[in-house]
């Protein structure tokens, strides 16, 4: 330890060794340094020399020896070997989740940060300000010069509260007068913390919990494990499931929600195709529609009966003609009625319109098998991804052409298209060119310019199929025949992507069919319901945000949503030229209050601050507490004895237990254990 003497230009005294390590004192008076030692300490275990390293703690004012040191042999394994570490500062922390330490580790090729995180109940949900006391910040206290001509001024402090993410204007308000002197204002503490941690999602801690089994539909038997990878597997709307059977003639098997539990070993009700289905799903407006997209190049139309079908249909309520090869996939309009859209092996994209029983649009430009189509929000555009690396968007009503054209992902192993963000951008899955599925996103203005972000998932043959929820901006991507539901919340600025928690399946999953948002129990803070298909079941899932209150309306996640069910106008009215949209909903039952009105409580502190437990008892307070439990012990000389309440015995043959021997003997072995422990403390 070294007096630094600021009055003229310092040279410290040679060392004997070479200095290893430097320490400033945090009020910049004293300056620490680490010297090699050349004597090692060595210990001798079963036969083998192992060099110890040691922990010591020293006091400044008497540096003769250590006032405690420690050997350490174990240490923490990591998975690389380490060049160094680097401990990041306070603001750089992710205080809701409790974490206190992060160190980068730096390997022989990467940095690889680790966090040390305090387990706490509410951990994600609450500021816990006790163990984040004030913290040094980050503005210096004086120059150079100022310190080389005796300044002592300190580095100020950062209080607690401006670690935490959220701070509100009014805090601000309250407090500016006194940040503006002590460190920088706290818009740009958060700023600092979002440069450092990036932006968080509400959704982050999203759960994935299957329902109860008594929800389950079981026993499902000849499931058609091989649909194409155009086709989502099965669809699903409020009132009954659509599942391919591997039975010749292309059947369907049709369940009805309603009726859960395990289906008969008997056959049940279908629709019979009369060739290999590629492609179907369920009209929004009408949930006894069914339109069926086949390899013989037709589109069926069925009509279940009201009630649910009891047996076989044979008979289609409609089929319609155009396509010269097998069609790919068939997606209904998001608000006009009786309008269809369907997609071909002939390279076209054609229009129909139901009502009248014909095409009334073809869409041309396509150089290659369509992946995946997708009606905008608004349902005047319509967007498509080709295996020809194309991202296309169509307006169908102006063009036959598309009026944009953008570089799409480079795999050919399949994609998909969806809109996001109030229909400001397109997500895309797929493959880039090694085969390793990720997702892409594109301005809908400009898909000329590429893609503007995007992120790698992982590597599997399956294709991603997103369900995207515009009330929270929420994707959730599942594919055929895996286990684990990939989660990611989509913003309109940088980074874009916020990954959330994934859900794992127990068994691999055959495909996803998401519900209404009617479907979702609000009081339990279900933001998505879906149902999963596996080899032999159905199985509803809901997707849960962790919220503490859950008394209230958690308004801040539930916005009014749309009536997507029910239609805004007609076929025929959008092909002439209308547009429309959907009416919205409140989901706030009458007897819930929003928690933005829940009345607030003041915060209590959980936990009691640390020179509580550090307080040392004196002798006398110690022998209180163990003559107390002692006597607690015994128990209360006036509680009635068990035996009172029984009947059918006299009061003269029991025995008290505080009566007689018994008793003597308990209160000599207290007497006995008092005794040895004040013999102890002498």
């Amino acid at each position: 330890m070294v007096k630094v003497n600021r009055s003229a230009t310092l040279f410290l005294e040679p060392h004997g060794d070479q200095v290893q390590s430097l320490s400033w004192k945090r009020d910049g008076s004293l300056l620490a340094t680490s010297c090699k030692v050349r004597i090692a300490t060595v210990a001798r275990i079963t036969g083998v020399v192992m060099r110890n390293r040691e922990l010591k703690l020293w006091d400044s004012r008497k540096l003769s020896s250590s006032v405690s040191s420690l050997s350490i042999v174990s240490h923490c394994l990591t998975d690389s070997s380490t060049r160094g570490v680097a401990m990041l500062p306070k603001m750089a922390l992710d205080v809701m989740s409790c974490e206190v330490v992060r160190l980068l580790q730096l390997t022989d090729s990467c940095i690889v940060p680790i966090s040390y995180q305090v387990p706490r109940k509410h951990s994600g949900q609450e500021f816990h300000d006790d163990l984040y006391p004030d913290t040094v910040g980050t503005t210096a206290a004086m120059t150079a010069e100022e310190w080389w001509q005796g300044g002592n001024q300190q580095v100020a402090s950062l209080l607690s509260l401006q670690l935490h993410p959220v701070w509100t204007q009014r805090e601000q308000l309250q407090h500016s007068a006194l940040f503006s002197s002590l460190s920088p204002s706290p818009s740009q503490s958060v700023k600092a913390i979002q440069s450092l941690m990036g932006p968080t999602s509400k959704f982050r801690h999203i759960q994935g919990v299957v329902m109860h089994r008594d929800t389950h539909i079981t026993n499902i038997r000849g499931l058609n494990l091989t649909t194409p990878g155009e086709c989502d597997g099965f669809c699903a709307n409020h009132q009954r499931v659509a599942v391919p059977l591997a039975i010749a003639g292309g059947q369907i098997a049709i369940v009805e929600r309603s009726q859960p539990g395990r289906l008969p070993d008997t056959a049940v009700p279908t629709v019979q195709n009369s060739g290999n289905v590629a492609d179907f799903c369920w009209d929004p407006f009408d949930p006894r529609r069914l339109a069926v997209a086949g390899e013989d190049a037709k589109i069926r139309v069925w009509k279940v009966p009201e009630g649910g079908l009891k047996g076989t249909l044979t008979e289609p309520e409609l089929i319609l003609q155009g396509h010269t090869e097998k069609i790919y996939s068939v997606k209904f309009h998001p608000l006009a009625s009786g309008l269809l859209v369907s997609s071909s092996y002939d390279l076209s994209v054609r229009l129909w319109d139901l009502d009248r029983g014909e095409q009334v649009k073809l869409l041309t430009g396509h150089e290659d098998q369509v992946f995946g189509m997708a009606w905008s929000p608004d349902g005047k555009l319509l967007a498509t991804v080709c295996k020809d690396a194309k991202v296309r968007i169509y307006d169908p009503r102006k063009s036959t052409a598309p009026v944009q054209e953008g570089a799409g992902p480079e795999g050919h192993r399949g994609a998909r298209v969806v809109w996001v963000c109030d229909g400001k951008y397109l997500l895309v899955s797929g493959f880039d060119s090694l085969s390793e599925r990720g997702i892409y996103l594109y301005s809908a203005d400009s898909l000329s310019s590429g893609a503007i972000a995007s992120i790698p998932i992982s590597i599997s043959p399956s294709t991603l199929i997103p369900f995207y929820d515009p009330d929270t901006g929420v994707v959730i991507l599942s594919g055929k025949g895996e286990n684990r539901v990939y989660i990611y919340e989509i913003v309109p600025e940088e980074p874009y992507f916020i990954e959330c928690s994934s859900f794992t399946s127990s068994e691999p999953h055959k495909g996803f069919a998401f519900l209404r948002k009617t479907e979702c129990n609000v009081r339990d803070v279900e933001v998505a319901v879906g149902l999963m298909l596996t080899k032999t079941t159905i199985e509803p899932v809901a997707f849960k945000v962790p919220r503490v209150k859950k008394e209230f309306f958690q308004d801040d996640v539930y916005t009014d949503t749309a009536m997507w069910w029910e239609p805004a106008l007609t076929a025929s009215a959008w092909l002439s030229g209308s547009n429309g949209q959907h009416k919205k909903m409140s989901l706030k039952p009458k007897d819930m209050t929003p928690v933005s009105e829940a009345p607030k409580e003041a915060p209590v502190r959980k936990y009691l601050p640390s020179s509580v437990y550090l307080e040392e008892k004196t002798d006398e307070q110690k022998k209180e507490e163990l003559l107390s439990a002692m006597v607690a012990k015994l128990g209360n000389m006036d509680d009635p004895l068990p035996q009172e309440s029984f009947e059918g015995v006299d009061e003269d043959e029991w025995v008290s237990e505080y009566d007689g021997d018994v008793c003597s003997e308990k209160v000599r072995n207290c007497l006995y254990s008092l005794q040895l422990w004040e013999n102890n403390q002498l």
